[in-house]
């Protein structure tokens, strides 16, 4: 396996060892979804009871090296934790909470890896809601890959449902926007065909 894929699978084999729920968000989910492109991260969003941030955060660090000075105290404030893997692969971990982040571990979807290697990814809708709320050039054109390789077997309730609430928490029109545009600019290009 590639580098990319030692680090998802040694994430993997961690948080199922200790039973953390996991979702992979980044690289792999696009590969699955979209385009396919390079990424030198690998992104991951668990699910963390409020009060066990410490404990997740220790185990984490036992097994884990942190990216950065301080890595422990900069995860306990901005709930990321920036680690890597045995190889050196860049890992980010999102410290999720129960509400949205429950919804996307029900929603996860097994991905194979390898040869008998299956990973819990993201769905479809869930990355899109991620990349919109991001709103990178980047996001944009990986949501447009996604909608173009998924079209209408997307959940279009869900992703406007959850976008619509992240538009009132972070208090921008914007970021359900961003999906509309690229969702009208599909509907046109297939029905010119």
């Amino acid at each position: 396996m590639n580098p990319q894929f030692n680090a998802i699978w040694e994430v993997h084999k961690f948080f199922t060892r200790q039973k953390i729920p996991y979702v992979f968000i980044g690289g792999i989910a696009l590969q699955w979804w979209g385009e396919p492109r390079f990424t030198r991260d690998v992104d991951v969003t668990i699910l963390v009871e409020p009060g066990k941030e410490e404990a997740v955060l220790k185990k984490i660090f036992s097994v884990f090296r942190p990216r950065i000075p301080d890595a422990f105290e900069f995860a306990l404030k901005n709930r990321v934790c920036l680690v890597q893997s045995k190889q050196g692969y860049e890992i980010d971990i999102s410290l999720g909470i129960p509400g949205y982040e429950e919804e996307i571990m029900n929603r996860a979807v097994e991905c194979k890896l390898g040869k008998n290697k299956y990973v819990r990814i993201c769905s479809a809708e869930d990355l899109i809601i991620h990349k919109a709320v991001a709103g990178r050039p980047q996001d944009l054109s990986d949501i447009e890959s996604i909608i173009i390789r998924q079209g209408e077997k997307l959940n279009l309730k869900y992703i406007r449902k959850w976008l619509r609430e992240f538009s009132k928490v972070l208090e921008t029109d914007e970021i359900l926007l961003r999906f509309e545009r690229l969702w009208k600019r599909f509907q046109r290009q297939k029905d010119k065909r």
